[in-house]
């Protein structure tokens, strides 16, 4: 469903299964800002997340064992933000400690390179406070490319309103930056630390499977700020990763019976995704040569990924055959260069 709202501008969520009252007061949300190695950018974060026209209920800084000089961003804000500290574990493990430190309803998530627009925690507010039925809400969100914006994230990964059981295994529509309405997280277990990306993903892949809806405000009050060298470095793991959290859905009881060809077609995608970006790479040098032949026997896989596998062997051809991968992100990260 599509809707308008004086305050909350467009919306886009599911109908409520059941008819709901707008909640009297707003809930309370805690901003966590999961922080490992990002002196250089945080206070920028921190910034935003003090400068809500919408107070937060608190704003909690995740620090995951950072070596830098963490310790002087923070410094001026001191008494202002709530700080735990941990040994480094990962962003799964972050988001998990902040969680925990949360007294909020909601855990609203902030990357410690990107910034929130002064209007996102009134969106989300007055979001949550009109559809007490959601679990998970968000705001659209704009890359930025040194200080210029180059695209918005549902241009790319457009927001379900429907099935979104369903939805969810073909993409993360909901981005890496909802608010998450604690009790059900907490009841799932937080966020799977096994996985070094994707996480995200996966745990609303779980919360949707267990009844969980989200919602979306239409405006763009998220800056997501893309770099490229960043996103490129594991661009092969994380591919993998996303069949890894696929394949981990499939074997959750809670997929009915007619949404498994739906999530068995989205692994096979990913899969052969995975296959074709690991064929590429091998033959430009950033990758094992040996593993593309052994990957052309994989079971599961459409057949422009195994034959992309068998081509590996001819590197000259290869290169001119097969295609680039690159992510929505790099893409719009090379172009707004």
């Amino acid at each position: 469903m599509s809707a308008g709202n004086e305050q909350l501008g467009p919306v886009v969520a599911p109908e409520p299964a059941e008819p709901v009252a707008p909640l009297d007061r707003p809930p309370a949300f805690s901003i966590v800002i999961p922080t490992y190695q990002a002196a250089a950018t945080v206070a920028e974060a921190i910034e935003s997340a003090l400068g809500q026209e919408h107070p937060a209920h608190e704003v909690i800084v995740v620090d995951d064992g950072s070596t830098d000089d963490l310790d002087r961003a923070l410094e001026p804000f001191l008494g202002r933000i709530e700080l735990v500290r941990k040994e480094n574990g990962g962003g799964a493990s972050a988001l998990n400690a902040g969680a925990e430190a949360a007294s909020g309803e909601f855990m609203a998530i902030l990357d410690a390179d990107d910034a929130y627009d002064p209007r996102r925690l009134s969106a989300l507010a007055a979001l949550a406070r009109a559809r007490p039925d959601l679990d998970l809400v968000t705001t659209d969100a704009r890359f930025v490319v040194e200080g210029r914006s180059v695209g918005r994230f549902a241009a790319t990964s457009p927001f379900a309103a429907k099935d979104q059981r369903t939805a969810i295994f073909d993409s993360c529509f909901l981005g890496g930056w909802p608010a998450i309405r604690l009790a059900p997280l907490q009841a799932l277990g937080g966020f799977d630390e096994s996985l070094r990306t994707g996480y995200d993903w996966d745990c609303w892949i779980r919360m949707l499977l267990a009844g969980a809806r989200a919602g979306l405000v239409e405006e763009p009050y998220y800056e997501y700020r893309l770099h490229p060298g960043s996103l490129t470095a594991s661009r092969l793991s994380s591919l993998w990763d996303r069949v890894s959290l696929l394949e981990q859905a499939a074997r959750n009881p809670a997929v009915r019976g007619d949404e498994r060809p739906g999530l068995e077609r989205a692994i096979r995608r990913h899969r052969s995704r995975a296959v074709i970006a690991e064929a590429r790479a091998s033959v430009d040098g950033e990758a094992t040569p040996h593993r593309p032949p052994r990957l052309a026997f994989l079971r599961g896989i459409e057949p422009k990924a195994r034959f992309a596998a068998l081509l590996a062997v001819v590197p000259p051809l290869a290169r001119r055959v097969l295609p680039e991968d690159r992510s929505a992100e790099q893409r719009l990260a090379k172009d707004g260069r």
